[in-house]
């Protein structure tokens, strides 16, 4: 049985489903052993509205994953997205002490970047190192070490609304769970589905869930522009209720089997069946005729998106192109659709380095939760180092200690 502290849980509380992956750290990477999901109510355009919905939704997820992991959770990295969240580049510059760039350094330069003038009702989220100038030498990566009398920081700063972090920290701990860290889940999905090349040529990850739209791009490896848009696959949904009249749990239903983002691929005289509402009989129509409904919306929300991506000024950057992931990602003809908006390669994204359940992760409705393990095991690494450093300097103390009591 693994030991708890290898088992890492991210929790995805979107607005259509709430999903729970269970991750366990190996000797090579990541296995995900456990995974869990229950329709989410509570949640309106990623901000939780509800928190007693909400609260069921995470317990019932977490319970399934805790069946099918065959481990207690007791805490989770949590994602966080929603129309409140804000992206915005800021500098920082400090002097180098003892000519020699160290930790505490870069530490400084780090709070000088934080020092941004924030309303009161938001808090920073997130902040994400573009890169830093030691001296006149821009662009580099990793300062520690380098020899030099200032030292500038750019960083990108992501900040959220204090009550939809509040409500979100409240519902998790209300299931009786610890939140370790909340977020961006547009980040946590890029750690698995971008890879380095992508993040180094320049990429934009655009995840379409069922009530936001987030927006991440890259640039020379890190975080340039952040940005979340209030449409999702929900939109798209509520159009084929009201344009098929049909009730709008059969319109999900039609939408996930027979619906296509770009009307070209869908085959002549193809027929579904289209459930009625107040007891009529079903009726059957041209499946041309619900992709008439869904390309429309898709279109406006890539649009929206690209409108977005141009005023982020990386729009000529993006080499690697625009890649796709979230549930509405999945519908079919969305990779052609985005090509023709977009004017550059589009592909769907999907988890990639991981191991254990890859079978049934394989999709992009999972990217987020298992972007949230991955995120979260980069964490324990790190706190795996300071535990070791603190165990060694223990030791040394320990040896000192006994050193002294023999020879005095």
């Amino acid at each position: 049985m693994a030991k708890r502290e290898d088992i890492i849980v991210g929790l995805d509380i979107g607005t259509t489903k709430t999903c729970v992956v269970v991750g366990e750290i190996t000797n090579v990477g990541i296995d995900i052993i456990g995974i869990g999901t229950h329709p989410s109510k509570g949640l309106r355009k990623g901000i939780v509205v509800n928190i007693d919905s909400t609260v069921d939704s995470i317990k019932r997820a977490v319970e399934e994953a805790e069946l099918m992991s065959g481990c207690e959770i007791r805490s989770v990295f949590t994602g966080i997205a929603g129309s409140h969240i804000r992206g915005l580049n800021s500098y920082g510059i400090v002097a180098v002490k003892g000519g020699e760039v160290d930790e505490y350094d870069v530490k400084r330069a780090l709070e000088a970047a934080k020092a941004v003038a924030i309303p009161l009702d938001r808090r920073i989220i997130h902040i994400l190192p573009q890169y830093y100038i030691v001296d006149d030498q821009d662009g580099v990566k990793e300062p520690i070490g380098m020899s030099g009398v200032r030292l500038e920081v750019k960083v990108h700063v992501v900040t959220g609304a204090i009550t939809s972090i509040q409500n979100i920290i409240k519902s998790v701990n209300r299931v009786g769970l610890d939140v370790n860290e909340i977020i961006l889940e547009p980040m946590a999905s890029s750690e698995t589905i971008l890879s380095q090349d992508e993040k180094e040529l320049g990429a934009a990850l655009i995840d379409i869930g069922g009530g936001t739209t987030d927006i991440v791009v890259f640039a020379g490896g890190s975080i340039q522009h952040t940005a979340v848009l209030p449409l999702g696959g929900n939109y798209v949904t509520s159009d084929i209720s009201v344009g098929l009249r049909t009730p709008v749990m059969e319109a999900e239903k039609i939408k996930i089997r027979y619906g296509c983002a770009y009307t070209p691929l869908i085959p002549q005289n193809e027929i579904i069946e289209v459930p009625s509402v107040g007891g009529r009989s079903p009726r059957n129509i041209s499946r041309q005729v619900l992709g008439e409904i869904i390309e429309p919306r898709m279109e406006e929300i890539l649009s929206l998106a690209q409108r977005e991506i141009v005023k982020s000024g990386y729009d000529d950057l993006l080499a690697a192109g625009v890649v796709l992931t979230g549930g509405t990602a999945t519908l079919e003809g969305m990779t052609e659709l985005a090509e023709q908006i977009f004017n550059m390669p589009v592909r769907k994204g999907c988890p990639m380095g991981v191991g254990g359940i890859t079978d049934i992760i394989n999709s992009p409705m999972y990217a987020t939760g298992v972007g949230l393990v991955v995120h979260g095991s980069k964490d324990h690494s790190d706190y795996a180092v300071k535990k070791s450093e603190k165990n060694i300097l223990g030791n040394l103390t320990k040896r000192i200690k006994r050193w002294f009591n023999d020879f005095f």
